[in-house]
C-alpha cells in the first residue's frame, strides 16, 4: 500500500521585496491570508531572506514599531543578529540558530531590527519568518514569547553533517521545543547531498515543504531553491532525498476550520474583529514600545 503523500503543486517564490528598510524577503506560500486558502492552514505566510551582505550602517535597519494581533510569528535566524523590543517590555537578541516564537494573540506592538553590534560591523544575514494562525478561542489571549535558543532546539542527526531540528511538534519520536495552540510540526531540515529522510505526518494535516537552499527529490518531484511543495491530504509519508546540499523547512499542521479575515498585521475571523483591532490599536490598548 502506497502511503506517500503526492505533491499537488510546486510554487515558485515571489520576487524579492523589502520589509521595512532592512529585510529583503521572498514570500514562499501561496494565497496569503485569503479565507479560501485552506491548503496551507494553519500557516498563513512564510517570508525567506536569502543570504545577503548587510553593509555597516550608523543606525540599525529593519522594521520599526508595528502592531500584530490574532496570530503568531516564528522567526528563524540562520546568519546575522536581530534585536527585538515590544510593548510587553520584552527585549532581546536572536543569534544564528535561535528561534523566536511570538504569540501576538490579543495585541502587541513590536520592533525588529539588526542588532547594534551587527549594524556596526555588517555581515551576512539570512532568516525566515513564518506566520501561524491562532484558533478563535485564543486570538484574544495575552501576548507571550517563547525565546528558543539554538541549544533549546532538539537535533536529530541524519548523517555525519545532515540533521533535522525539531522546532515544534515531533519528528521520529523527538518532541519539539515550542508549545503550540493547535497541532503543528515545524522542522528545520539540513541535508548533505544524497542524505535521505522520511517524515510521517497525520493524513488530515496540511503539509508544506519550502526549499531555501539546494535541491531535493521530494516524493519523486524535484524541488529547488526557492520553491515550495504542497501535498495532497491522502497518505502520510514524505521522503526527501538531497540532490545537492539542501536547507529547507517542512511544515505540517491541522487546518483551523474557521473563517479568516485579515488586514495587514491583524488576522482575525470577521471584518468586525478587524475594526475592533484597529480601534484598540488607535486607542493605545496594545501598549507602548519600551
Amino acid at each position: 500500500m502506497n502511503t506517500q503523500k503526492h505533491v499537488s503543486q510546486i510554487v515558485i517564490a515571489a520576487a524579492p521585496h523589502m520589509v521595512g528598510d532592512g529585510f529583503r524577503v521572498q514570500s514562499t506560500l501561496p494565497g496569503g491570508t485569503r479565507s479560501e486558502n485552506n491548503q496551507v492552514s494553519p500557516f498563513i505566510m512564510m517570508d525567506y531572506a536569502a543570504p545577503n551582505y548587510i553593509p555597516p550602517s550608523p543606525r540599525p535597519r529593519g522594521v520599526g514599531e508595528h502592531p500584530h494581533k490574532g496570530f503568531e510569528t516564528v522567526t528563524i535566524v540562520y546568519q546575522g543578529e536581530l534585536e527585538h523590543r515590544d510593548s510587553t517590555g520584552s527585549h532581546g537578541f536572536l543569534f544564528p540558530g535561535d528561534v523566536q516564537w511570538m504569540t501576538a494573540a490579543g495585541g502587541i506592538l513590536h520592533e525588529e531590527k539588526y542588532s547594534e553590534a551587527f549594524t556596526k560591523t555588517g555581515g551576512k544575514a539570512e532568516f525566515a519568518q513564518l506566520w501561524v494562525n491562532l484558533p478563535k478561542a485564543f486570538k484574544n489571549n495575552p501576548p507571550a514569547y517563547q525565546n528558543l535558543t539554538k541549544a533549546d532546539i532538539p537535533v536529530v542527526k541524519v548523517s555525519a553533517e545532515g540533521y533535522v531540528r525539531v522546532i515544534a511538534g515531533e519528528y521520529n519520536g523527538t518532541k519539539g521545543a515550542a508549545t503550540t495552540f493547535s497541532p503543528v510540526n515545524v522542522l528545520d531540515v539540513h541535508l548533505k547531498k544524497d542524505d535521505s529522510i522520511t517524515i510521517t505526518v497525520a493524513e488530515h494535516f496540511n503539509t508544506i515543504a519550502v526549499v531555501f537552499q539546494g535541491e531535493a527529490a521530494i516524493n519523486g518531484q524535484s524541488v529547488k531553491a526557492v520553491e515550495t511543495a504542497l501535498f495532497e491530504k491522502n497518505g502520510t509519508d514524505i521522503t526527501i532525498t538531497a540532490l545537492k546540499d539542501t536547507a529547507m523547512v517542512v511544515l505540517s499542521g491541522e487546518p483551523i476550520d474557521e473563517p479568516i479575515f485579515a488586514y495587514g498585521p491583524f488576522v482575525m475571523n470577521t471584518e468586525e474583529d478587524i475594526r475592533a483591532a484597529i480601534d484598540d490599536y488607535n486607542a493605545g490598548k496594545m501598549g507602548e514600545l519600551h
